[in-house]
């Protein structure tokens, strides 16, 4: 930006994430054209008979390989830890181990990316001995979390300790509170309204909320029904 300012009388953050980065070797030049951080049901559709590789071992990582694996020949999940059962849904677990072309390699990380116009190929590395591999790969997607775009708001609006802004009951019943007080340095006669931060008329929604459920249907849900609770706040501003 310009450093210009706006004045509003109500603001409804919509900031969204950004995925975490991997820093392996050849992983940057080819983002966009075989490594992909994230996915959707389209790139499921576009791997038809391929040998899929994905790396993270949580709830997205299993939901990918399940939609993978209907489109897929293979679909491999490298897990760094010896299991998945710390990070996993038991659900998930299941369905996996249910499912016969996926195939989850513990102790296994990516070290490095191979490739000219396209990736070609990734290295392999297993904790326990060592040893590497390399192995052809078309298609590498990587879902080891998220990082909310907060950084912006330290010291003003309440955040938890991985950066997502906390709002509504939220504030009453974080680290050093209890349920009967409200946010710190909060003046008005009223609680916090559901989607509301610790600043009156500063709103949250979406992937940036702490506990917000991370898919674009709920994000949609929480914008609309903040819009309610923005009409009420301004309806009550200076009476």
């Amino acid at each position: 930006g310009n450093g210009s300012e706006i004045s509003c009388h109500a603001l409804i953050l919509a900031l969204g994430v950004s995925w975490r980065r991997l820093d392996v070797p050849g992983l940057d030049c080819l983002t966009g054209a075989g490594v992909y951080y994230g996915a959707a049901q389209t790139e499921a559709l576009t791997c038809q008979g391929e040998d899929v590789y994905i790396i993270g071992g949580a709830n997205s990582a299993g939901q990918a390989a399940m939609s993978f694996s209907k489109y897929a020949r293979q679909v491999t999940m490298l897990v760094r830890g010896e299991s998945l059962t710390r990070s996993m849904s038991q659900y998930l677990i299941e369905q996996i181990a249910e499912t016969p072309n996926i195939t989850v390699q513990n102790h296994s990380s990516v070290v490095e990316a191979k490739g000219e116009n396209s990736l070609e190929a990734i290295v392999i590395e297993n904790a326990i001995t060592g040893a590497r591999e390399t192995v052809p790969a078309v298609s590498l997607f990587i879902f080891i979390g998220a990082v909310p775009r907060t950084d912006w708001l330290d010291g003003l609006v309440e955040r938890d300790d991985r950066g997502f802004v906390i709002t509504g009951t939220d504030l009453k019943n974080g680290a050093n509170r209890s349920n009967t007080h409200r946010p710190k340095g909060w003046r008005l006669d009223r609680d916090p309204y559901l989607l509301e931060t610790n600043i009156p008329g500063v709103f949250a929604v979406g992937d940036v909320r702490h506990g917000s459920i991370k898919r674009v249907a709920s994000g949609v849900g929480e914008g609309s029904i903040c819009v309610q609770f923005v009409h009420q706040y301004l309806a009550n501003v200076g009476s």
